[in-house]
């Protein structure tokens, strides 16, 4: 191996190097200057975001365990923007006092977060994908319990590792069961060994429902909404989008290639739980008044919708959930991001709070209506084109019915957005949340989740690249 193939790994080592040299700049650093952490790796990582842009060879590693393509690139590329954002967003909460003595730990976790979503994407075999799910997962409960003098913040910490142990131990089981029926963990191998038999169908049900877990999908969600509530805002927002993105990438990657010979089981399966995971997602948002939960179930229903464009599939529909994930990452970071500024200035979350929000802080409420309209999918903004996308792929496959189920369950989602604009434009408030101007990185990064929403509804070369790099089933 020369350093020609290590650089198919780009990504992985770019990023590996970063977190070295952010532990590495925590030692040297004094207490006087250890706040120099975060403007630095802010510029690091950014530095790495263009290079991750840049050509590089295509090819596979380690026997065919790891490999790389334009789509795969893609993706990572896409996970790196989300992460950027929340490395902008989390910036003031990370000054803090009570964070001053552990912000590089923050962003080390997060990388390492990242590295597995890396590997995972590129893997070649049920190995490699495990290690980079775990890789994944496990710093993400140290992150979800990271303010650990908060009940709450500990709470949550514990509720994710226990069902991120419940869920892999599931997955497991069904990778073993694959193993076992087909004698390898290749997925080039495992494809052509694969066919309906009672066992591989077992295998096959353990692996979704794992997977499962890890996207929120009903009845796998029961997590999502109080690990959502208690782990800091920006925690919660990368287990919203990054987290989720990276696990609907791998999982409709592993279903286009490897589980092609079942694809009529999986098809039905991923009916029943679209409906169900966009139903429930919906009636429980309507219930809430924490924004933060609220943003939860809504990031379940907005999951029920993924499961359309993989349901059709077929190269449209692939392009369309990767696209609705670019989409959804602008849209949701921009609203956790309003979220995060009122939170990191005032403490409060609850939907009452933002009664007459508008007139006193209207920047910030009109990016939550924005971000908000384009969850809902109203156009023109971008959250309009993923919806569009999504069910235009599902419909392409015959499934009207579906489609017709999501377009209600459009409507519904649309109530609740609007409570909160209502909330923020209509209702009135004797003490409204005091006029504030948030630091240069938090607008900054609402500023890139603006621009994200209202470019991609207009600009449309981006799917079009996103189009040409998909795949189906064969």
């Amino acid at each position: 191996m020369n350093l020609s193939d290590l650089m198919i790994m780009r990504h992985e080592l770019l990023l590996t190097l970063l977190a070295v040299s952010i532990l590495i700049m925590d030692l040297g650093a004094g207490p006087k200057h250890r706040y120099l952490v975060l403007p630095v790796s802010l510029i690091l990582f950014f530095v790495n975001l263009i290079i991750g842009f840049l050509p590089v060879r295509e090819g596979t590693l380690f026997g065919g365990m790891y490999h790389t393509s334009g789509l795969i690139i893609l993706m990572k590329n896409i996970l790196n923007i989300g992460f950027f954002i929340v490395m902008l967003q989390s910036f003031t909460w990370l000054k803090k006092e009570e964070n001053k003595l552990k912000m590089s730990e923050f962003y080390v976790l997060l990388l390492a977060t990242l590295i597995g979503m890396n590997f995972m994407i590129s893997s070649g075999d049920f190995l490699m994908f495990y290690l980079g799910l775990e890789l994944a997962t496990i710093p993400m409960a140290a992150l979800a319990a990271y303010v650990h003098h908060q009940t709450r913040s500990a709470e949550a910490g514990i509720k994710l590792i226990l069902i991120s142990a419940l869920s892999s131990g599931i997955l497991l089981f069904g990778l073993s069961m694959i193993y076992g029926t087909t004698g390898s963990i290749f997925f080039n191998e495992v494809k052509a060994a694969y066919s309906s038999e009672p066992l591989q169908v077992l295998g096959f049900i353990f692996f979704f429902a794992g997977m499962g877990f890890k996207i929120s999908l009903v009845p796998f969600h029961l997590w999502t909404a109080d690990v959502y509530e208690g782990a800091p805002v920006g925690v919660t927002s990368y287990l919203s989008v990054i987290s989720k993105g990276a696990a609907v990438f791998i999982f409709i990657l592993v279903l286009y290639t490897v589980f092609t010979s079942i694809d009529f089981l999986w098809k039905d399966l991923t009916y029943i739980i679209a409906v169900l995971t966009m139903t429930i997602g919906n009636l429980f948002a309507l219930r809430q008044k924490n924004l933060k939960r609220l943003l939860a179930f809504s990031s379940i229903a907005q999951a029920g919708f993924i499961l359309l464009g993989i349901i059709a599939g077929s190269k449209l529909g692939m392009a369309s959930v990767i696209y609705f994930i670019l989409v959804y990452i602008f849209s949701n970071l921009g609203a956790f991001g309003v979220v995060a500024a009122i939170h990191d200035h005032t403490g409060k979350e609850s939907m009452d709070d933002y009664n007459g929000l508008y007139h006193t802080n209207p920047r910030l409420s009109l990016l939550m209506m924005l971000s908000l309209f384009s969850l809902a999918g109203i156009p023109p903004v971008a959250g309009f084109f993923g919806k569009f996308f999504l069910f235009t792929s599902a419909a392409s496959g015959g499934y009207y019915w579906l489609v017709f189920i999501a377009v209600l369950n459009a409507t519904i989602s649309l109530y609740y957005y609007l409570l909160v604009v209502k909330a923020m434009f209509i209702n009135k408030n004797d003490h409204p949340i005091e006029p504030f101007s948030s630091d240069i990185t938090t607008r900054l990064g609402l500023l890139i989740c603006t621009a994200g929403i209202v470019a991609l509804g207009f600009y449309n070369t981006v799917y079009e690249l996103i189009n040409k790099l998909s795949i189906g089933i064969n």
